[in-house]
């Protein structure tokens, strides 16, 4: 089969299986829109084991494929493509994370597809060795802010690895005032669970931009502080 064939067919199990009341559920998650077939994830496990099963199904192939299925605005497909893509990570190369960077210029467009890709794929290029914080620098700066969110996001887990956080606000630091909603989610994320490890460096790092940077970074970040030491990143009122 070629890759259009390949997404034809998911297509139409996509079409066949749909589930209105389940993309009514998964909605209210989306404030930009969700468009879904409402496949469940046992349905979904369905579909990738079915296609792996195929005897001509190679890495090639799924990451061809993967580049279509993208594109498509249903929610699944890009689920689908994470899915498939994992599945040959034993025998991953660079070019696999250069398939994924390439993803987002075609139709990342929500965050819980970034979020996927940043648990799912982006933690095992770093723990593969595959990729470091310089491959994925330029991601602070891109077009799409679902980018610029996984460039923080993909970092959670490789940060708890690690027992000096220095590199990794260095790394954040640029993007503190970043204009998308969905990157400030993601920065106080990042930075929450760093101080649930490290609390001095995190606070310290907080501080220098309590005044300048957005306050959804601190909602997140301070989340599982105290009443007082959420005072502490108050923003000072400007003088009248």
């Amino acid at each position: 089969m070629t890759p259009a064939e390949i997404f034809t067919d998911i297509q139409e199990f996509g079409t066949k299986n749909t589930n209105p009341a389940l993309v009514e559920k998964y909605s209210r998650y989306f404030k930009e829109g969700y468009d879904a077939y409402g496949l469940s994830h046992e349905r979904v496990a369905e579909k990738v084991n079915e296609i792996l099963s195929w005897p001509w199904t190679t890495q090639k192939l799924i990451a061809e494929t993967s580049g279509l299925l993208v594109q498509s605005p249903k929610y699944e497909m890009t689920v689908i493509a994470i899915q498939l893509l994992r599945s040959f990570h034993k025998t991953w190369a660079v070019a696999d994370f250069k398939t994924v960077e390439h993803w987002f210029s075609l139709g990342i467009t929500n965050w819980a597809q970034t979020d996927y890709i940043c648990g799912e794929l982006m933690n095992l290029f770093f723990k593969k060795n595959l990729i470091d914080l310089r491959s994925v620098a330029p991601w602070r700066t891109a077009a799409n802010k679902f980018q610029r969110r996984a460039a923080v996001v993909s970092l959670i887990k490789p940060m708890k690895l690690s027992t000096d956080f220095s590199p990794y606000y260095d790394f954040i630091e640029p993007m503190m005032h970043d204009p998308a909603r969905e990157v400030h989610q993601g920065l106080g994320w990042f930075l929450r669970e760093t101080w649930k490890i490290q609390p001095e460096p995190a606070e310290a790092f907080l501080l220098k931009f309590k005044d300048s940077a957005p306050r959804l970074i601190f909602q997140y970040a301070t989340e599982k502080m105290t009443a007082e030491g959420k005072e502490r990143f108050r923003r000072k009122k400007s003088e009248a």
